[in-house]
Protein backbone atom coordinates (compact mmCIF):
# COMPACT_ATOMS: atom_id res chain seq x y z
CA UNK A 1 0.00 0.00 0.00
CA UNK A 2 2.98 2.33 0.57
CA UNK A 3 3.39 3.07 -3.14
CA UNK A 4 -0.08 4.65 -3.22
CA UNK A 5 0.92 7.74 -1.21
CA UNK A 6 2.92 10.67 -2.58
CA UNK A 7 6.63 10.48 -1.75
CA UNK A 8 6.53 13.72 0.22
CA UNK A 9 4.04 12.19 2.68
CA UNK A 10 6.62 9.74 4.05
CA UNK A 11 8.87 12.57 5.26
CA UNK A 12 6.13 14.09 7.42
CA UNK A 13 6.29 13.62 11.17
CA UNK A 14 2.62 13.96 12.23
CA UNK A 15 1.74 16.85 14.52
CA UNK A 16 1.40 15.75 18.15
CA UNK A 17 -1.30 17.83 19.82
CA UNK A 18 -1.59 18.53 23.53
CA UNK A 19 -3.19 15.57 25.30
CA UNK A 20 -6.97 16.03 25.80
CA UNK A 21 -8.39 16.13 29.33
CA UNK A 22 -11.02 13.41 28.78
CA UNK A 23 -8.52 11.01 27.22
CA UNK A 24 -6.15 11.50 30.17
CA UNK A 25 -8.96 10.83 32.65
CA UNK A 26 -9.97 7.68 30.81
CA UNK A 27 -6.46 6.28 30.31
CA UNK A 28 -5.16 6.95 33.82
CA UNK A 29 -8.40 6.61 35.77
CA UNK A 30 -8.21 10.19 37.06
CA UNK A 31 -11.12 12.40 38.06
CA UNK A 32 -9.45 15.79 38.29
CA UNK A 33 -7.20 16.81 35.38
CA UNK A 34 -5.95 20.24 34.30
CA UNK A 35 -4.55 21.00 30.87
CA UNK A 36 -1.67 23.46 30.52
CA UNK A 37 -0.39 22.15 27.21
CA UNK A 38 -2.05 23.94 24.28
CA UNK A 39 -1.97 27.65 25.20
CA UNK A 40 -5.75 27.86 25.51
CA UNK A 41 -7.57 30.56 27.46
CA UNK A 42 -7.95 29.32 31.07
CA UNK A 43 -10.96 31.61 31.58
CA UNK A 44 -12.95 29.78 28.91
CA UNK A 45 -14.76 31.78 26.24
CA UNK A 46 -16.30 35.23 26.16
CA UNK A 47 -19.92 35.25 27.43
CA UNK A 48 -20.68 37.39 24.38
CA UNK A 49 -19.46 34.57 22.13
CA UNK A 50 -21.47 31.91 23.97
CA UNK A 51 -24.66 33.96 23.68
CA UNK A 52 -24.02 34.44 19.96
CA UNK A 53 -23.55 30.69 19.49
CA UNK A 54 -26.85 29.93 21.23
CA UNK A 55 -28.61 32.48 19.05
CA UNK A 56 -27.11 30.97 15.87
CA UNK A 57 -27.86 27.32 16.75
CA UNK A 58 -31.27 27.16 14.99
CA UNK A 59 -29.53 28.03 11.71
CA UNK A 60 -27.05 25.14 11.62
CA UNK A 61 -29.11 23.31 9.01
CA UNK A 62 -27.99 26.04 6.58
CA UNK A 63 -24.60 26.50 4.97
CA UNK A 64 -22.63 29.41 6.43
CA UNK A 65 -22.06 32.64 4.56
CA UNK A 66 -19.16 31.61 2.35
CA UNK A 67 -17.83 35.15 2.12
CA UNK A 68 -18.03 35.75 5.88
CA UNK A 69 -19.41 39.20 5.06
CA UNK A 70 -20.45 40.31 8.56
CA UNK A 71 -17.41 38.91 10.36
CA UNK A 72 -15.05 40.50 7.83
CA UNK A 73 -16.90 43.78 8.21
CA UNK A 74 -16.55 43.58 12.01
CA UNK A 75 -12.84 42.75 11.87
CA UNK A 76 -12.25 45.52 9.33
CA UNK A 77 -14.01 48.07 11.52
CA UNK A 78 -12.09 46.94 14.61
CA UNK A 79 -8.70 47.20 12.89
CA UNK A 80 -9.51 50.12 10.58
CA UNK A 81 -9.11 48.01 7.43
CA UNK A 82 -11.16 47.17 4.36
CA UNK A 83 -12.94 43.78 4.24
CA UNK A 84 -11.00 43.23 0.99
CA UNK A 85 -7.85 42.96 3.13
CA UNK A 86 -9.18 39.94 5.04
CA UNK A 87 -9.36 36.21 4.31
CA UNK A 88 -11.08 33.96 6.87
CA UNK A 89 -9.77 30.52 7.70
CA UNK A 90 -10.58 27.39 9.66
CA UNK A 91 -7.89 28.34 12.15
CA UNK A 92 -4.40 29.56 11.22
CA UNK A 93 -3.51 26.05 10.03
CA UNK A 94 -5.85 26.31 7.06
CA UNK A 95 -4.61 29.80 6.23
CA UNK A 96 -1.01 28.51 6.15
CA UNK A 97 -2.15 25.81 3.73
CA UNK A 98 -4.02 28.35 1.57
CA UNK A 99 -1.00 30.66 1.44
CA UNK A 100 1.37 27.88 0.37
CA UNK A 101 -1.05 26.56 -2.27
CA UNK A 102 -1.68 30.07 -3.60
CA UNK A 103 1.85 31.41 -3.90
CA UNK A 104 4.55 28.71 -3.93
CA UNK A 105 5.51 27.20 -7.30
CA UNK A 106 7.06 23.72 -7.55
CA UNK A 107 10.58 25.11 -7.99
CA UNK A 108 10.23 27.64 -5.14
CA UNK A 109 10.84 27.14 -1.44
CA UNK A 110 9.90 28.37 2.03
CA UNK A 111 12.09 29.57 4.91
CA UNK A 112 11.37 29.57 8.64
CA UNK A 113 13.09 28.76 11.92
CA UNK A 114 14.00 25.24 12.98
CA UNK A 115 12.13 25.81 16.27
CA UNK A 116 8.81 27.40 15.40
CA UNK A 117 5.18 26.36 14.90
CA UNK A 118 5.43 22.81 13.55
CA UNK A 119 2.67 23.30 11.02
CA UNK A 120 4.88 25.50 8.81
CA UNK A 121 6.98 22.44 8.05
CA UNK A 122 4.20 19.86 8.06
CA UNK A 123 1.97 21.77 5.65
CA UNK A 124 4.91 22.62 3.39
CA UNK A 125 5.83 18.95 3.17
CA UNK A 126 2.21 17.93 2.63
CA UNK A 127 2.17 20.25 -0.37
CA UNK A 128 5.50 18.83 -1.59
CA UNK A 129 7.27 22.17 -1.10
CA UNK A 130 10.87 22.47 0.05
CA UNK A 131 11.29 24.18 3.41
CA UNK A 132 14.58 25.61 4.67
CA UNK A 133 14.91 25.84 8.47
CA UNK A 134 17.29 28.31 10.11
CA UNK A 135 18.43 27.90 13.74
CA UNK A 136 17.17 30.28 16.41
CA UNK A 137 19.60 32.67 18.08
CA UNK A 138 19.12 32.91 21.84
CA UNK A 139 15.70 31.21 21.41
CA UNK A 140 14.67 33.96 18.96
CA UNK A 141 14.16 34.19 15.20
CA UNK A 142 17.52 35.10 13.64
CA UNK A 143 16.36 37.43 10.87
CA UNK A 144 19.89 38.10 9.62
CA UNK A 145 20.53 34.39 9.16
CA UNK A 146 17.16 33.98 7.43
CA UNK A 147 17.95 36.86 5.09
CA UNK A 148 21.24 35.21 4.16
CA UNK A 149 19.30 32.09 3.10
CA UNK A 150 16.99 33.99 0.72
CA UNK A 151 17.75 33.36 -2.94
CA UNK A 152 15.99 33.64 -6.30
CA UNK A 153 13.84 30.58 -5.51
CA UNK A 154 12.61 31.77 -2.11
CA UNK A 155 8.90 32.59 -2.10
CA UNK A 156 7.68 32.57 1.51
CA UNK A 157 9.21 33.37 4.89
CA UNK A 158 7.22 32.39 7.98
CA UNK A 159 7.96 34.40 11.13
CA UNK A 160 6.00 33.61 14.29
CA UNK A 161 5.88 36.80 16.34
CA UNK A 162 5.75 35.97 19.23
CA UNK A 163 7.25 32.58 18.49
CA UNK A 164 5.76 29.29 19.56
CA UNK A 165 7.24 27.43 21.50
CA UNK A 166 9.80 29.93 22.82
CA UNK A 167 7.58 32.98 23.53
CA UNK A 168 10.22 35.36 22.16
CA UNK A 169 9.53 38.12 19.62
CA UNK A 170 11.38 40.22 17.04
CA UNK A 171 11.15 43.96 17.64
CA UNK A 172 10.39 46.88 15.35
CA UNK A 173 14.00 47.69 14.51
CA UNK A 174 14.77 44.07 13.61
CA UNK A 175 11.65 43.78 11.47
CA UNK A 176 12.29 47.12 9.73
CA UNK A 177 15.82 46.06 8.84
CA UNK A 178 14.69 42.65 7.62
CA UNK A 179 11.90 43.92 5.37
CA UNK A 180 13.98 46.74 3.85
CA UNK A 181 15.09 45.80 0.35
CA UNK A 182 13.71 42.25 0.32
CA UNK A 183 13.34 40.81 -3.20
CA UNK A 184 9.97 41.70 -4.69
CA UNK A 185 9.06 38.04 -5.22
CA UNK A 186 9.33 37.19 -1.49
CA UNK A 187 6.25 37.17 0.74
CA UNK A 188 6.73 37.44 4.51
CA UNK A 189 4.06 35.82 6.69
CA UNK A 190 3.91 37.29 10.19
CA UNK A 191 2.05 34.85 12.41
CA UNK A 192 0.70 36.90 15.33
CA UNK A 193 -1.36 34.26 17.11
CA UNK A 194 -0.20 35.53 20.53
CA UNK A 195 0.00 39.28 19.87
CA UNK A 196 -2.78 40.16 22.35
CA UNK A 197 -0.53 39.08 25.23
CA UNK A 198 2.44 41.29 24.32
CA UNK A 199 3.32 44.08 26.70
CA UNK A 200 6.44 45.59 25.10
CA UNK A 201 7.09 49.05 23.69
CA UNK A 202 9.35 47.80 20.90
CA UNK A 203 6.88 45.29 19.45
CA UNK A 204 5.24 46.31 16.19
CA UNK A 205 2.21 44.70 14.57
CA UNK A 206 2.37 43.46 11.01
CA UNK A 207 -0.53 45.80 10.31
CA UNK A 208 2.09 48.55 10.01
CA UNK A 209 3.69 46.79 7.04
CA UNK A 210 1.19 44.97 4.88
CA UNK A 211 0.17 47.95 2.74
CA UNK A 212 3.72 48.72 1.64
CA UNK A 213 5.29 45.27 1.63
CA UNK A 214 4.52 41.74 0.52
CA UNK A 215 3.42 40.93 4.06
CA UNK A 216 0.59 38.64 5.15
CA UNK A 217 -0.43 38.82 8.82
CA UNK A 218 -2.07 35.86 10.55
CA UNK A 219 -4.45 36.36 13.50
CA UNK A 220 -6.48 33.86 15.51
CA UNK A 221 -9.48 33.69 17.84
CA UNK A 222 -8.11 30.48 19.42
CA UNK A 223 -5.88 31.95 22.11
CA UNK A 224 -6.88 35.19 23.86
CA UNK A 225 -10.48 35.03 22.61
CA UNK A 226 -10.95 31.46 23.85
CA UNK A 227 -12.47 30.00 20.68
CA UNK A 228 -9.93 27.24 19.95
CA UNK A 229 -12.65 24.60 19.61
CA UNK A 230 -14.39 26.53 16.84
CA UNK A 231 -11.30 26.83 14.61
CA UNK A 232 -11.45 30.42 13.40
CA UNK A 233 -8.65 32.71 12.25
CA UNK A 234 -7.98 35.29 9.56
CA UNK A 235 -5.22 36.77 7.46
CA UNK A 236 -4.59 40.40 6.53
CA UNK A 237 -2.85 41.42 3.32
CA UNK A 238 -3.04 43.69 0.30
CA UNK A 239 -6.35 43.22 -1.48
CA UNK A 240 -4.82 41.65 -4.60
CA UNK A 241 -3.03 39.00 -2.52
CA UNK A 242 -6.29 38.31 -0.70
CA UNK A 243 -8.14 37.93 -4.00
CA UNK A 244 -5.69 35.21 -5.06
CA UNK A 245 -6.10 33.40 -1.74
CA UNK A 246 -9.90 33.56 -2.08
CA UNK A 247 -9.63 31.55 -5.30
CA UNK A 248 -7.89 28.74 -3.41
CA UNK A 249 -9.94 28.88 -0.20
CA UNK A 250 -12.63 26.21 0.09
CA UNK A 251 -16.22 27.50 0.18
CA UNK A 252 -17.95 27.34 3.59
CA UNK A 253 -14.60 26.85 5.35
CA UNK A 254 -15.71 28.80 8.45
CA UNK A 255 -18.90 27.49 10.05
CA UNK A 256 -21.92 29.51 11.20
CA UNK A 257 -21.18 29.19 14.93
CA UNK A 258 -17.55 30.22 14.52
CA UNK A 259 -18.48 33.31 12.51
CA UNK A 260 -21.13 34.37 15.04
CA UNK A 261 -18.90 33.75 18.06
CA UNK A 262 -15.88 35.55 16.61
CA UNK A 263 -17.90 38.64 15.68
CA UNK A 264 -19.37 38.82 19.19
CA UNK A 265 -16.03 38.17 20.91
CA UNK A 266 -14.53 41.25 19.28
CA UNK A 267 -16.92 43.37 21.37
CA UNK A 268 -15.98 41.84 24.71
CA UNK A 269 -13.18 44.17 25.81
CA UNK A 270 -13.63 43.21 29.47
CA UNK A 271 -12.94 39.54 28.73
CA UNK A 272 -9.71 40.40 26.93
CA UNK A 273 -8.67 42.70 29.80
CA UNK A 274 -9.23 39.90 32.33
CA UNK A 275 -7.38 37.45 30.09
CA UNK A 276 -4.34 39.71 29.92
CA UNK A 277 -4.41 40.39 33.66
CA UNK A 278 -4.54 36.73 34.66
CA UNK A 279 -1.77 35.96 32.17
CA UNK A 280 0.46 38.69 33.61
CA UNK A 281 -0.11 37.56 37.20
CA UNK A 282 0.39 33.89 36.34
CA UNK A 283 3.59 34.64 34.45
CA UNK A 284 5.14 36.34 37.49
CA UNK A 285 4.08 33.47 39.77
CA UNK A 286 5.57 30.77 37.51
CA UNK A 287 8.76 32.80 36.90
CA UNK A 288 9.32 33.17 40.65
CA UNK A 289 8.75 29.50 41.38
CA UNK A 290 10.89 28.23 38.50
CA UNK A 291 13.68 30.48 39.77
CA UNK A 292 13.30 29.09 43.31
CA UNK A 293 13.58 25.59 41.83
CA UNK A 294 16.76 26.62 40.01
CA UNK A 295 15.19 26.04 36.59
CA UNK A 296 16.11 28.27 33.67
CA UNK A 297 13.25 29.65 31.59
CA UNK A 298 12.85 31.76 28.46
CA UNK A 299 11.16 35.13 29.21
CA UNK A 300 7.89 35.08 27.28
CA UNK A 301 5.72 37.60 25.46
CA UNK A 302 2.92 35.04 25.09
CA UNK A 303 0.66 32.94 27.34
CA UNK A 304 3.07 30.06 27.86
CA UNK A 305 6.56 29.58 29.30
CA UNK A 306 9.35 27.40 27.96
CA UNK A 307 11.71 26.10 30.65
CA UNK A 308 14.58 23.69 31.02
CA UNK A 309 13.53 20.83 33.29
CA UNK A 310 17.16 19.74 33.73
CA UNK A 311 16.32 16.20 32.66
CA UNK A 312 14.37 14.33 29.97
CA UNK A 313 11.30 16.47 29.29
CA UNK A 314 9.23 13.56 28.03
CA UNK A 315 9.82 11.76 31.33
CA UNK A 316 8.76 14.84 33.30
CA UNK A 317 5.63 15.15 31.13
CA UNK A 318 4.69 11.50 31.78
CA UNK A 319 5.25 11.80 35.53
CA UNK A 320 3.18 14.99 35.77
CA UNK A 321 0.42 13.27 33.82
CA UNK A 322 0.04 10.74 36.62
CA UNK A 323 -0.90 13.62 38.94
CA UNK A 324 -3.47 14.98 36.47
CA UNK A 325 -1.39 17.87 35.11
CA UNK A 326 -0.98 18.00 31.33
CA UNK A 327 2.00 20.01 30.08
CA UNK A 328 3.85 19.81 26.75
CA UNK A 329 7.18 18.08 26.30
CA UNK A 330 9.36 19.57 23.58
CA UNK A 331 10.86 16.43 22.07
CA UNK A 332 9.14 17.06 18.73
CA UNK A 333 10.91 20.44 18.60
CA UNK A 334 14.32 18.91 19.36
CA UNK A 335 14.39 20.50 22.84
CA UNK A 336 14.63 17.24 24.74
CA UNK A 337 15.07 18.64 28.26
CA UNK A 338 12.44 21.35 27.91
CA UNK A 339 8.80 21.69 28.93
CA UNK A 340 6.30 24.27 27.68
CA UNK A 341 3.58 25.15 30.16
CA UNK A 342 0.55 27.29 29.38
CA UNK A 343 -0.21 29.99 31.95
CA UNK A 344 -3.45 29.03 33.69
CA UNK A 345 -5.64 30.33 36.48
CA UNK A 346 -4.10 30.99 39.91
CA UNK A 347 -5.33 27.60 41.14
CA UNK A 348 -4.00 25.79 38.07
CA UNK A 349 -0.60 27.50 38.26
CA UNK A 350 -0.27 26.59 41.96
CA UNK A 351 -1.12 22.97 41.21
CA UNK A 352 1.38 22.88 38.35
CA UNK A 353 4.20 24.10 40.60
CA UNK A 354 3.22 21.70 43.39
CA UNK A 355 3.27 18.71 41.02
CA UNK A 356 6.47 19.87 39.31
CA UNK A 357 8.21 19.94 42.72
CA UNK A 358 7.01 16.39 43.43
CA UNK A 359 8.19 15.11 40.06
CA UNK A 360 11.60 16.78 40.24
Amino acid sequence: MENLARKSVFNIAPYVAGKPIEETKRQLGLRDVIKLASNENPLGSSPYAIRAIKKALPEINRYPDSSGFYLKKKIAKTLNLSPANIVLGNGSDELIDIIIKTFVEDDEHIITSDTAFLEYGIISQANAKKIVKVPLKYFKFDLNAIRNKIDKNTKLVFIANPNNPTGTYVNKTELDDFLAGLPKNVIVVLDEAYDVFIDADDFVSGLKYFNKNNVIVLKTFSKAYGLAGLRIGYSIAQSDLCSYMERVRQPFNVNILAQAAAAAALDDKQFIRKTKEINKEGKRFIYDNLSMLGLAYVPTAANFILFDAGRDGLGVFKEMLKFGVIVRDMKQYGLNNFIRVSIGTKKENERFIKVLKKVL
